[in-house]
């Protein structure tokens, strides 16, 4: 397969039940954004505690991150995409049942535990099924397809949560996680030349010879002292924290509570968020494989479009027209997948055998900042507005927390840029 030469059959049918398995990982993801208001009423608590259960599922996606990495170099996406869709339909099998806060708890941490070993395999497949020059562009496809997952999420989702209840909405989604694990046992293969029994390491595509074993501790280290692996990091970070902490949590309540929306307008601006992603993606996908040294300078200025966003949003003390929050979720699911510039650049300046965990790590940036940030607003919430209900001054104080990692990305991203361009100079950035 040459560098231009289009992909085969089989590696879109691949490629394709992988996406498949992440566009329904993103869905038990943003299962409780679109279910707070139901949630807050079923188990009775504040927002800080609601904040808790999506915050502990972020917590164990991000541990899980780098350990799913190392796993990855060693076993191959496959099992590990089935067993993460196993896990996740577990976790919402035990949301379905559940009466108490622990008990959601420990389901949410489930979901979180499968949807680490989700979309980084999916991304590790991709080098071995494409061509190099069609990398970037896959990579931006599978973000951006599997953010559909959000649509089922802030749609159907919603009715059946509406229409038959709690224990139907949820324990659907368990049944749809089993039919995805059984999807990716049976159409996913680690590379063009594995079958359902290989048991070697994913191997890409361009590689000549196998990856070389390093023992564990010292990979992770090699990792952590990569400036590369930190730029991508802090790409992640900055772009992609602001559309999570909308979409996972506080978007939906924000919108119905805050700003009087009806619930159909709050699923509809959820879904503008995903069809931007979905726009936006391949055109970013493009213009890195095109013009490799505008990535961080690209990444910059979405930054600050989100930066605009938001205080568009917060600074008003009254309601915002519909078309400005329609303008506000654009901005900030763009930078959903400007964060996977940030894998590109990792890639190009990592070893092949560190893939994985290199992949894992940068993987961990957003969904770090998206945590703290997500708990934080609801501390806030609590502290100034006491209660299950809250106005829309509660929610501009609540959500104004967002500068901090703004400002924490920003600047990580420019100082590990100027390390990443003396170790690498040259990785075009």
């Amino acid at each position: 397969m040459t560098p231009s030469s289009p992909p085969g059959a089989r590696a879109l049918t691949v490629w394709g039940a992988a996406v498949a398995a992440y566009a329904i990982a993103v869905l038990h993801r943003s299962s409780l954004g679109v279910a707070g208001l139901e949630t807050a009423s079923r188990f009775g608590v504040s927002a800080s505690v609601l904040a808790s259960l999506a915050v502990a599922q972020l917590v164990v996606y991000a541990a899980f991150q780098i350990p799913v990495g190392v796993l990855l170099d060693r076993l191959g996406p496959r099992r590990i995409i089935a067993a993460g869709a196993f896990l996740m339909a577990l976790g919402q099998l035990v949301v379905a049942t559940a009466t108490v806060v622990p008990a959601a708890l420990v389901g949410r941490m489930f979901i979180g535990a499968g949807d680490a070993m989700t979309f980084v395999c999916v991304i590790r497949l991709i080098p071995a099924w494409f061509p190099q020059r069609r990398v970037p562009l896959m990579t931006q496809l599978t973000g951006s397809i599997g953010q559909l997952g959000q649509v089922l999420s802030a749609v159907p989702l919603v009715a059946v949560l509406h229409g038959a209840g709690w224990g139907a909405a949820f324990g659907g989604l368990a049944a749809v996680g089993m039919l995805a694990a059984l999807l990716v046992v049976v159409v996913v293969r680690d590379s063009p030349g594995s079958g359902s029994a290989d048991r070697s390491p994913i191997v890409s595509a361009t590689a000549t010879a196998p990856a070389p074993r390093e023992p564990i501790g010292m990979g992770l280290r090699a990792v952590a002292r990569e400036p590369g692996a930190w730029l991508g990091f802090w790409v992640h970070f900055l772009s992609a924290f602001s559309t999570n902490v909308v979409v996972l949590l506080w978007g939906f309540s924000f919108f119905v509570e805050g700003e009087g929306r009806t619930t159909a307008q709050a699923s509809a601006l959820l879904t503008l968020n995903v069809v931007a992603a979905v726009v936006a993606g391949p055109l970013l996908g493009e213009a890195s494989a095109r013009h490799p040294e505008r990535r961080t300078r690209t990444v910059l200025v979405i930054a600050g479009v989100i930066g605009v966003a938001w205080l568009v949003v917060l600074v008003p003390a009254g309601p915002r027209p519909l078309a400005v929050l329609a303008f506000f979720v654009v901005a900030v699911a763009v930078g959903g997948p400007t964060s996977l510039v940030g894998f590109d650049i990792a890639r190009h300046c990592t070893p092949a055998h560190r893939l994985g965990a290199t992949t894992g790590f940068v993987n961990t940036g957003s969904f770090v900042a998206a945590l703290s940030t997500m708990l934080a607003i609801g501390i806030v919430l609590d502290h100034v507005s006491p209660g299950v209900t809250r106005d829309l001054d509660a929610y501009r104080q609540g959500l104004s927390v967002v500068a901090v990692p703004w400002v924490v990305g920003v600047t990580g991203l420019l100082v590990s840029r100027r390390q990443t361009r003396v170790a690498h100079p040259e990785v075009r950035l």
